[in-house]
């Protein structure tokens, strides 16, 4: 196949690039060449895609067997995209989100659940993350219509992670004994179970879901199979890393009466009230999803920042802060050992 990528050089994009590579399909990534280097081998077209000039010099570039947008988030610019190159493929994929579904996080959603309304035409006043990426799934639709795959991704890990996720746990534990205490604030239970999924396998699926020519909407995450609890996710840190780590499990209601925030500063974590890892991907299933276990994924991304002799992991810089600062991390721990003193005092 020949594949246009919208992105194509950051995580989700550079991870479909590369397994489209090394599959024999032909690429090109167009992107404004500022986040980080093409992946070897794809034809690099430079240009914004909030410029119609740039728009339409890339679709004299065409034609291709499909496109795959990896960098929408805005309706109005990914119907903009949609429009210009409505006439350069047969099939779009628009590489959306579980935020999508007004139910998520709340309750267990699956590929039949509400999602939020929002215009084709929308900007990015206009509303959140999972509200405008529904929008856009609709200015896609608008313009490929019956020609759309919509892939609604559950949270990503995996090598050249740029949100900050994983790597946040393992630098964390990495660093136990040497700058920071050997003990290690863990949440809640260790038996919590989660499902991320690694980047890689949504790349994978995309490439098998066009190669069947399906359409329509699936949500993409981390199968039952592949489901692993918190402890053993950080006991895979500690090993993979060599760490001296000890960790130190606190309670939920210790953390949320501490006011810590979850997904950002204890990275994959929520209190069990609430359901982000409950996303049915029965329908992605059928046809072909399947996923590596979370320890491999655990392990190709500290083999990623440790590589060039750690080069990548000291120049590593996350798109949002994640994990808990050493100061934060220390007060928590010493609010957690007092409150325990004190209950033993007491009895």
């Amino acid at each position: 196949m020949r594949l246009l990528i919208i992105g194509g050089s950051r995580f989700l994009g550079r991870a479909v690039a590369d397994r489209a590579l090394a599959a024999g399909h032909r690429v090109t990534v167009f992107n404004r060449g500022r986040s980080a280097p093409d992946v070897e081998g794809a034809e690099a077209v430079r240009g914004d895609r909030e410029s119609q000039a740039d728009l339409e010099r890339l679709a004299a570039h065409g034609p291709w067997d499909a496109i795959i947008d990896t960098s929408g988030y805005v309706p109005r610019t990914v119907g903009m995209a949609a429009r210009a190159l409505a006439d350069s493929a047969p099939a779009y994929v628009f590489m959306s989100t579980c935020s999508v579904f007004t139910e998520w996080p709340s309750h267990a959603v699956d590929d039949d659940s509400p999602v939020y309304e929002c215009s084709p035409d929308a900007g990015p006043e206009d509303g959140d993350y999972g509200t405008l990426k529904a929008g856009c799934e609709r200015a896609v639709d608008r313009d490929f219509p019956g020609r759309v795959l919509h892939l609604r991704l559950g949270l990503l890990l995996g090598p050249h992670e740029d949100v900050g996720r994983l790597p946040a746990l393992l630098l964390r534990i990495a660093d136990a004994g040497a700058a920071r205490d050997e003990r290690v604030l863990a949440p809640g239970d260790p038996a919590y179970r989660v499902r991320p999924i690694d980047v890689r396998d949504v790349a994978l699926f995309t490439l098998s879901a066009l190669e069947r020519e399906a359409q329509g909407s699936y949500l993409v995450a981390g199968t039952q199979s592949c489901a692993t609890s918190y402890g053993d996710l950080l006991q895979a840190c500690i090993e993979v890393t060599g760490s001296p780590a000890r960790l130190e499990w606190v309670e939920a209601d210790f953390l949320a009466a501490s006011d810590v925030a979850m997904w950002s500063e204890l990275p994959l974590w929520v209190p069990p009230v609430e359901h982000p890892w409950d996303l049915g991907v029965s329908r992605a299933e059928a046809i072909g999803l399947r996923c590596r276990p979370l320890p491999e994924t655990v392990a190709d991304t500290w083999a990623w920042l440790a590589a060039d002799d750690g080069k990548v992991r000291r120049s590593y810089r996350p798109n949002r802060p994640h994990g808990l600062t050493p100061e934060r991390e220390r007060q928590l721990l010493a609010a957690w050992d007092a409150r325990h003193d004190g209950a033993a005092i007491s009895q």
